[in-house]
């Protein structure tokens, strides 16, 4: 037969032949398996999903079928233990049902059953445990006869039919690829996303407590001071009006970098070309910024491109010693495209401790792409890609 040949490299026992090594004892087992394996399974899936059916007109009919679901999701995961301890498949469990946990902890009972109604792994399973009965009397069949009739090719025969369980297995009890990847990126994009909001909570805290307000409690006692000398010394009450004055002003630039830090407004009011010559403006390396955009993405993308040009212009001005660096900012189809180049020293790297590893992620978590080249003796060129998305679309 030739469904071995479909198998990956990994998962391919060695070639057939007339022995009977530990492979085809194995497959034997597995196959003779089958028929009280596959009996248990049809019997539950078929009293578990007739019921539910039939019960479904009434309160306790949907439930039941959930119920049924999630033991029919043990099955399957019983059904590949034995397939990777029998036939050596190398074969992944599925991600838990999400939305029921979801569901649980928000939006109750329904929602609970609606999940569990349309879990495509437990509804694979069922499917997998109705065909697998006249297959399980097949297989126990002629194994039973090949032990006894033609055992010196039954290794063969054994072979091309655990071929076929393989298939089975793979095409109905395996996790969706893209899916389960996608589920699994989901999940660790939320978590960074989540970190990233709870730090930058914690930095506009500790800023407003360690700069602005500490300074305006300052500013609240120099005045208390100056308004008792005012009757006594008004020269030095004067002097120290002209003191607070200038706290004052310290005190309003720290909350305007503050809050250019939480979202510049010149970057709302004239776009990313103004906003990137101002923090350009700003950099220790003199910096050319090009932007080349017919529009402007949407409010979050522009954010995020900001920002990560602003951490790698701070990068530049503290550990590159380079002399230029420029900036240019393009779209490419479906994805707005941050380079950033300078001429320093080169040798950043991702686990350097320079926060490129933060803008990875943060990138990461927008299905956005970070990419660093920073060869010893430089120059270093770090290439951000994020989805385009029209403003006024989010």
């Amino acid at each position: 037969m030739t469904v071995s040949n479909s198998l990956p490299d990994d998962d391919r026992p060695p070639a057939a032949r007339f022995a009977y090594d530990r492979h085809t004892w194995k497959e034997i087992a597995h196959l003779l398996a089958n028929l009280p394996a596959s009996l248990a399974g049809f019997t539950y899936v078929i009293f578990t999903v007739s019921t539910g059916a039939s019960l479904s007109v009434t309160v306790i009919g949907l439930p039941w079928l959930v119920a049924g679901l999630t033991g029919a999701r043990l099955l399957g995961r019983a059904e590949r233990a034995r397939a990777r301890a029998l036939l050596g498949i190398r074969i992944d469990e599925p991600s838990p049902l999400l939305g029921r946990r979801r569901a649980h902890r928000s939006d109750g009972v329904l929602s609970w059953v609606w999940a569990g109604l349309k879990d495509p792994v437990a509804w694979r399973t069922v499917l997998y445990e109705f065909i697998r009965l006249p297959w399980g009397v097949l297989t126990f069949a002629v194994t039973m006869v090949g032990l006894f009739v033609f055992w010196p090719f039954l290794p063969f025969v054994v072979r091309g039919l655990a071929n076929v369980d393989r298939a089975m297995v793979r095409g109905l009890l395996s996790p969706s690829d893209e899916l389960e990847r996608r589920i699994a990126e989901l999940e660790s994009d939320r978590g960074v996303v989540v970190d990233t909001a709870a730090a930058d909570l914690r930095r506009i805290e500790r800023d407003l407590h360690d700069g602005a307000q500490a300074r305006l409690v300052a500013l609240a006692m120099d005045l208390g001071l100056a308004k008792e000398k005012l009757t006594e010394d008004p020269e030095a009450a004067a002097r120290m009006v002209d003191e607070a004055h200038g706290e004052v002003k310290t005190a309003l630039q720290e909350l305007r970098d503050l809050a250019r830090g939480i979202h510049p407004a010149v970057l709302t009011d004239r776009g990313l070309d103004a906003a990137l010559s101002s923090i350009a403006a700003r950099c220790t390396v003199p910096v050319t910024v090009t932007v080349d955009l017919a529009e402007r993405p949407a409010a979050a993308i522009e954010g995020i491109a900001y920002f990560t040009v602003s951490e790698l212009l701070q990068n530049i001005s503290k550990h590159s010693g380079a002399r230029t660096a420029s900036v240019d900012v393009w779209r490419a189809e479906n994805r707005l495209l941050v380079q950033v180049q300078d001429d320093g020293r080169g040798g950043a790297r991702l686990d350097g401790g320079t926060g490129m590893s933060g803008l990875a992620e943060r990138l990461g978590a927008v299905d956005g792409l970070f990419v660093l080249d920073s060869p010893d003796g430089g120059p270093t060129v770090v290439t951000a890609e994020l989805p385009w998305r029209r403003r006024g679309n989010g």
